[in-house]
């Protein structure tokens, strides 16, 4: 940091369990991921290159090798998993992870049916090869999982070797998590908490409200997903109680009765 201030949040430090923060790249140059590196890989835990970008994506070994040497793993988003499995190519995926050497793999179920049972035997036999991180929720807002099917897709799947669970809102923030206003499903997430370590489960909130709610309940070291390259160090500064969304909330701070200066003192 630049400067030294009290009383700010502990935050944990890479290589991180808590605290981690997921970005999401969906389609930036190898410039522009160059110059993202330069500025947060000290606060970016990995990077999501986003659905099926990576097919797409120009010079894709060289972006990967800026993340890599940088300290900061990418991985291929559910999507493209999902493509893979829908044409009967498992085999084929597994081989680009190995191409482009990247060290996670992301499974989900978002934008196909795919039978459970399956999905947790993709799991374990990609735990063979990578680390995985599962995705539960639907990318469809018609259909609405009740919290007791996610906590139990949840627990299934860190059962079958998930080092973590994400929770599906897509880039967007408007699905699964959250309603279609971008409003967190509170009741879900207070549900899911009460069976599954909040350690073990990576939130996606690209909306700052979302970010300040999951900061509000959980604190500094709350999992967040799909986060822009250019949120990041916006992210950062919520976390640290250094924005005006979270400024007082891990101080605990009160307001003076009287009308001396500062306004504000410490409890």
């Amino acid at each position: 940091m630049n400067y030294s201030l009290k009383n700010l949040p502990e935050r944990t430090t890479k290589p991180r369990q808590l605290g981690f923060t997921m970005a999401m790249d969906k389609g930036l140059s190898v410039r522009q991921a160059e110059d993202f590196m330069s500025v947060a890989a000290d606060h970016v835990d990995i990077v999501k290159l986003g659905w099926a970008t990576s097919y797409v994506t120009p010079k894709l070994k060289e972006k990967i090798k800026v993340y890599t040497d940088a300290g900061v793993p990418c991985y291929f988003g559910g999507t493209l998993f999902e493509a893979f499995i829908i044409r009967d190519q498992f085999d084929d995926y597994r081989k680009i992870i190995d191409t482009f050497g990247v060290k996670y793999a992301e499974v989900s179920d978002g934008s196909i049916d795919l039978d459970h049972d399956r999905k947790c035997e993709y799991i374990r036999q990609l735990t063979q090869q990578v680390t995985v991180l599962s995705e539960v929720g639907s990318k469809d807002a018609d259909k609405i999982i009740p919290p007791y099917k996610w906590i139990e897709l949840m627990q299934k799947e860190l059962e079958a070797g998930a080092w973590k669970v994400i929770g599906e809102a897509r880039e967007g923030g408007n699905v699964g998590l959250f309603r279609g206003t971008g409003e967190v499903r509170s009741g879900l997430v207070q549900e899911i908490l009460t069976k599954i370590p909040f350690e073990k489960i990576i939130w996606e909130a690209p909306q700052k409200a979302q970010q300040v709610w999951f900061i509000k309940l959980l604190g500094a070291n709350v999992n967040l997903g799909n986060i822009a390259p250019e949120e990041v160090i916006p992210l950062e500064t919520i976390r640290l109680g250094l924005r005006g969304d979270t400024f007082l909330h891990f101080l605990g701070l009160t307001r003076k009765k009287d009308n001396s200066t500062p306004a504000f003192e410490i409890d």
